[in-house]
């Protein structure tokens, strides 16, 4: 995979650890530039006190073969993010990938209570999914696809969560993942002409540091889950597909994406696309 992607400009969005680090790392590895954007920074600590920050991410991408390129950016504050934009078209003149991975859903979560009705929920957690999430994916795009108009040229990648029609578990987490979906759809009709794709990618259940510090304190079943590694290595095969538009405005599986083009994961195994256990 190396210098696959030599020359090509990305931005990842919630790269300072999990799945948006891994995927600006499998971009490192392939020789893509990578504009990673976090608030969790050297100076100013990491978000919730999970390990990682956008300048260890930004060093290990230029270590790969790469070019890591931090960015400091609350992807609720619409001003950072104009910013982060114009500093990469001015910096580098064009955008090749955008991978909206932020997601603010999680802060400041009571986890144990994520299966509550929704009469229950508490109203932050909406704003959370929604403003951090759903929201900050459609005004990076939106910026994104600005730069990416007149080359005319592009790749949208929303990371989502899906599992075959399944119901998640939470209302507010379904809805806000479900309408990621139909963005990425939306999209891809009003950007084909203009050559841009659009697409939502649904990874399985991945090892994060979140999901492994949970671990930690609550062991649980850990077979079915695959690292985040997995996805990004997903990503880099679409973004060196020459016919990628032809699965614009799709919602695609890790898992299929795996078996079409042959990657596999660290273990060197192929997790088939995630479902949600017959319990859940």
């Amino acid at each position: 995979m190396t210098s696959r992607l030599q020359g090509k400009i990305a931005v990842v969005t919630g790269a300072s650890r999990g799945a948006g680090r891994a995927v600006a790392l499998e971009l490192g590895v392939a020789g893509a530039t990578v504009y990673i954007t976090g608030r969790s920074t050297r100076d100013a600590g990491s978000t919730e006190n999970l390990p990682g920050t956008i300048e260890e991410v930004a060093a290990e991408v230029s270590e790969r073969g790469g070019a890591g390129i931090a960015v400091r950016c609350d992807h609720t504050v619409d001003l950072e993010v104009e910013a982060l934009f114009d500093r990469v078209r001015e910096e580098q003149g064009r955008l090749d990938l955008l991978v909206n991975n932020v997601w603010g859903g999680y802060e400041h979560y009571e986890h144990g209570e994520f299966s509550a009705p929704f009469w229950e929920q508490p109203l932050r957690h909406w704003d959370g999914m929604f403003t951090a999430g759903l929201r900050a994916h459609f005004v990076a795009s939106r910026l994104a696809a600005s730069i990416m108009l007149p080359q005319p040229q592009g790749l949208i990648v929303n990371t989502v969560a899906w599992a075959f029609d399944a119901y998640l578990g939470n209302l507010f987490y379904d809805v806000a993942k479900a309408a990621m979906v139909r963005m990425a759809f939306g999209m891809a009709q009003e950007l084909r002409e203009h050559n841009i794709t659009a697409v939502a990618l649904a990874p399985g259940f991945m090892r994060t540091e979140r999901v492994m510090a949970a671990h930690a304190k609550q062991p649980f079943d850990l077979r079915q889950t695959e690292s985040p590694t997995y996805l990004g290595r997903a990503i880099v095969a679409l973004a060196s597909d020459g016919q990628v538009m032809r699965k614009s405005g799709e919602l695609l599986t890790v898992g299929e994406l795996a078996k079409e083009y042959g990657f596999c994961d660290v273990d060197d195994s192929q997790p088939p696309a995630f479902r949600m256990p017959d319990e859940v």
